[in-house]
């Protein structure tokens, strides 16, 4: 099932090229060999962007591409970390002195987020030394999730290292917990999709508390991932969580006009958890509350309350302290829009009818639309990216993962696939 702990296979090398040649690598650099492997796959996030942080169900599914590493426990307190790829510098540290930059989301960071997290979850006052070799296939920075497959991959390899042992879920939600370590304020869904995910079928990931539901997919349709080749690093930007802050300031001055505890507050799914109601009427009362234009800190410290300096220190994250308006109509209308098409995606994929390919192409063409202009996480490369797609097949298309850059998923009948993939590619 699932939600037990990751499962073990063994392998013979000699049937697996690129498990064999990592050995060799790994020999080649470490004078001796791994005593066992770790994999963690990227994901496509089919619908559901941006609302994982503010509470809302997401529908990922797992890709083939993924982060893959080389393992060797030592009798040092050193953990030493290697890279096929020649671009990313090896780096070692003390296993006991696990020290995090943010200003510079190097790739070993990543490693560092799971390694410290499973460190702190178990408590580990004498945590064993490691070699570690890794090889990734996902391409970095293309919203395919190559940041936390690594945040997730690093966590499993330190609790087998260490001799323990974790559910699935609870691996997920460390992984979580610990990524935020590099300073994004991310929701769950790549954690959850990439500990969760099983061969065959997409899964409706839900939170508090974490849990996984099969969707089955349409069987006359493809998903096909398209790179716009504009690489987007939300550890080493603002954007990201500015949109995180703006929701949850959008949380807060609802909370505030209904009567609720708003410091108390932190998602858009608590004020609709709170008051009990839909989410086509939480929508309206966007539209009652919030107004379009965007607000100055000065604005929101007048209808909270509190001070500039109570709004930086108790509200904003450390890269969002500067930021002087924030758009809270905007984002509040997507995620609670947004939210609704993912729970309409999944009733469409259950049912099952006649033209359930082209309603859920509608959905995705609805959730880019309001990724665009609502959130405003697209780019023009990604825009031209789905009209292409659209122009040549696709029933649906939108931007997947953060945005700004990154890829797009687009839902192609299957009878029409070969010419897509033909068209996409010249």
């Amino acid at each position: 099932m699932a939600a037990d702990a990751p499962g073990t296979l063994p392998v013979q090398l000699v049937e697996q090229p690129r498990l064999q040649k990592l050995k060799e690598m790994f020999i080649s650099k470490f004078g001796s060999a791994p005593k066992f492997y770790v994999r963690a796959p990227g994901r496509v996030n089919l619908i559901g962007e941006h609302i994982d942080y503010c509470g809302y169900a997401v529908l990922p599914m797992a890709i083939e591409q993924d982060i893959l590493i080389a393992v060797e426990p030592v009798k040092t307190k050193a953990v030493q970390l290697a890279n096929t790829n020649s671009l990313y510098l090896d780096f070692s540290t003390s296993v006991n002195n696990i020290q995090i930059n943010k200003t510079t989301p190097q790739w070993h960071n990543y490693f560092l987020c799971g390694l410290k997290g499973i460190q702190e979850h178990f408590g580990l006052n004498n945590p064993t030394g490691m070699n570690c070799l890794l090889d990734g296939t996902i391409p970095p920075s293309s919203g395919l999730s190559s940041s936390s497959a690594l945040v997730c991959c690093a966590g499993l390899v330190t609790v087998r290292a260490n001799g323990k042992t974790l559910s699935k879920m609870e691996l997920a939600e460390i992984c979580t917990k610990s990524e935020r370590y590099i300073g994004t304020e991310g929701g769950g869904m790549d954690q959850s999709i990439s500990f969760l995910a099983e061969e065959g079928t997409a899964k409706l990931i839900e939170f508090s508390p974490l849990r996984a539901t099969d969707v089955r997919l349409p069987s006359g349709a493809a998903f096909v991932i398209a790179n716009s080749c504009v690489e987007m690093n939300k550890a080493a930007t603002s954007h990201y969580n500015i949109r995180v802050m703006e929701c949850r300031l959008a949380t807060k001055l609802l909370s505030k006009s209904k009567g609720l505890d708003w410091k108390t507050m932190l998602r858009l799914h608590d004020v609709q958890t709170k008051l009990g109601v839909s989410l086509e009427e939480m929508l309206t009362i966007v539209e009652e509350v919030l107004h379009p234009e965007p607000y100055s800190t000065e604005e929101i410290c007048k209808c909270l309350g509190i001070s500039l300096e109570e709004l930086r220190s108790q509200i904003l994250s450390q890269n969002t302290q500067d930021v002087s308006t924030f758009k809270l109509y905007q984002r509040a209308k997507h995620v609670y829009s947004e939210a609704a098409r993912v729970l309409e995606f999944k009733k469409i994929c259950n049912k099952a009818p006649a033209n359930a390919i082209q309603l859920l192409g509608e959905l995705m063409n609805q959730s880019y639309i309001s990724c665009r202009e609502m959130y405003e996480c697209s780019c023009p490369e990604l825009d031209r990216l789905v009209d292409i797609c659209l122009q040549f097949g696709a029933i649906g298309s939108r931007l997947t993962g953060a945005g700004w850059g990154g890829c797009t998923v687009s839902m192609v009948p299957t009878d029409k696939l070969n010419a897509f993939i033909k068209n996409k590619t010249i």
